[in-house]
């Protein structure tokens, strides 16, 4: 029985449980390995926000109400995109935007299938995906974080779960 099906048993909806900053990096991981055939390393606890050139954001709605993101530069999402393709060299902006957009949908479903009371009790949007050098994303309050910062041989790739009360 995974850490997650021991400790997870109740979520209370917009309320991140003890351990989910754990469940939602071992799915992130376990994610970028299987799709991108890529091993990620954490990285502390990051103090600044989230910064990187494009972000792909999947919504959750249902028993967490939210939203899944994935910010990096567009250099490691376009390296992102190439690993997914067997190591191909990917130059086109919608190849890039979908493959940020899969990994991160990927993320939001791992995530929820390793917690049984949001397994089927939470819905997945479409991917969004954002680009561009100087924006920011700004969740309405009332709302919660988890953030998790990856190395991506030199380039941060961020991680985040937006949870709304």
């Amino acid at each position: 029985m995974s850490f997650a099906n021991r400790s997870m048993e109740a979520a209370v909806a917009g309320k991140p449980q003890p351990g989910w900053k754990d469940v939602l990096e071992e799915a992130a991981i376990e994610v970028f390995e299987l799709m991108a055939s890529v091993q990620l390393a954490p990285l502390p606890e990051p103090t600044q926000p989230a910064s990187g050139a494009i972000t792909s954001m999947v919504g959750m709605a249902g028993a967490l109400c939210g939203m899944m993101n994935i910010r990096c530069s567009h250099t490691a999402a376009q390296r992102l995109a190439g690993c997914m393709l067997a190591g191909s060299h990917v130059s086109s902006a919608g190849t890039i935007r979908d493959a940020l957009g899969e990994l991160c949908n990927m993320i939001a479903g791992n995530f929820k299938a390793k917690i049984p009371s949001l397994a089927d009790h939470c819905m997945l949007s479409v991917p969004t995906v954002i680009t561009g050098d100087d924006y920011s994303l700004e969740p309405v309050d009332p709302f919660q974080v988890i953030h998790i910062a990856f190395d991506f041989s030199g380039d941060t790739i961020h991680v985040a779960l937006v949870m709304h009360s």
